[in-house]
């Protein structure tokens, strides 16, 4: 009777004292950038991340869903890695978004596609060092303000960046120089009546873009007539 007591006792004991076991998990992120975990790997991508100790208590599956959740914490994204999908243009279609954009908010159509020339060689992924984002490389902030939800759309990016030039051209009077030089600087280090400023960039900048706006005016095509960007009014 007493070793049934003690027996009973010993199981009691054992089922409710958290007992250790092991986990690992593994991981692999494929060609989309997407990270995949599990713990019980059937493919040699998957590599060794998280090996520790189980409280009886705790399930792979807990564990699991602590090592994706601290991961993704500890994990610095690379520019451009949240983006959701990636686009492609055609020169028709970028044509098209420039034409809409020109007609929209009465910018010529040459000065748009060499700003996107400049900016980002027509690449609607592209990312700067600094983050500016897509065709016409603008800045999250500035893509907000421009009600741009995402600016790897190319239609989006273009629409909000002629948009930003339009407010550029107005404030500096038409003045083309002027307001690239506001485009790449920001407008608080170009003063209305001067000159630009004396930054190596954006001078390079400046020039690059002038020089890519009269080579396509002078090889202009019917599908983007000019538009002198001196004598419009303001459209809102």
């Amino acid at each position: 009777m007493v070793f049934r007591f003690f027996l009973l006792v010993f199981f009691i004991i054992a089922l409710t004292t958290p007992l250790s076991v092991s986990a690992t998990m593994y991981s692999y992120v494929d060609a989309r950038g997407v990270s995949h975990y599990t713990n019980v790997p059937g493919d040699g991508r998957y590599k060794l991340v998280e090996r520790r100790s189980l409280k009886r208590s705790e399930s792979p599956e807990a564990l699991l869903i602590k090592t994706i959740s601290r991961h993704a914490n500890n994990r610095t994204p690379r520019m451009g890695a949240m983006r959701m999908s990636r686009y492609k243009t055609t020169p028709h279609t970028l044509n098209r978004y420039i034409h809409v954009a020109a007609n929209t908010h009465k910018v010529d159509p040459f000065l748009i596609k060499a700003v996107i020339k400049a900016e980002s060689n027509f690449d609607p992924n592209a990312v700067s060092s600094k983050g500016a984002q897509g065709l016409m490389q603008l800045m999250p902030g500035t893509a907000r303000y421009l009600q741009v939800v995402d600016p790897f759309d190319p239609s989006q990016n273009i629409n909000g960046g002629t948009k930003y030039l339009r407010y550029l051209l107005d404030s500096y009077d038409g003045n083309i120089e002027l307001s690239l030089a506001a485009y790449n600087a920001g407008p608080s280090n170009v003063s209305k009546n001067g000159t630009i400023p004396r930054f190596p960039e954006t001078r390079a900048y400046v020039a690059k873009v002038m020089e890519h706006y009269h080579s396509y005016r002078r090889d202009m095509t019917p599908s983007l007539p000019i538009i002198n960007v001196r004598q419009l009014v303001t459209v809102h």
